[in-house]
């Protein structure tokens, strides 16, 4: 079995489905589904994340899609939809967003205490140097 993405005007995620085997090649199964909805649509791996294949095979597009992910078409990946305004994403690994600045490292108390980071766009608006914010319970 295998999973089609299609894709808006924009290259959205739209929908993903269940279809053909892509080992069935008696059909382009991407052009087959994509003809029966009018839109573009893409074949994804289930097995693909952060451009690595859990079954230790070749990863294929980046990242299984999702509702809002993105195709981009130049690298033929998948990718979700950025968290927030400033962080980039990875084109030179995983294909996931990371925040311009490092997470910092939480101390053994923290991690005993439930203690975690998250990133405040406001705060990293206001001063690029900062944007962590530890949250504790």
């Amino acid at each position: 079995m295998a999973h089609y993405a299609f894709l808006d005007e924009n290259n959205i995620v739209t929908e993903v489905i269940t279809g053909k085997d892509e080992t069935d090649l008696s059909q382009n199964w991407e052009q087959y589904y994509g003809n029966i909805r009018n839109q573009v649509c893409k074949r994804t791996s289930y097995n693909t994340l952060g451009n690595e294949h859990l079954l230790n095979s070749t990863p294929f597009r980046g990242n299984y899609a999702g509702i809002g992910f993105i195709y981009d078409e130049i690298n033929d990946v998948f990718y979700p939809p950025s968290p927030f305004n400033s962080w980039i994403i990875s084109v030179d690994t995983n294909w996931f967003w990371k925040a311009p600045i490092d997470q910092p490292d939480l101390t053994q108390e923290e991690i005993d205490n439930n203690n975690y980071y998250e990133w405040d766009e406001d705060l990293y608006q206001s001063d690029n140097t900062l944007g962590w914010v530890l949250v504790t319970e």
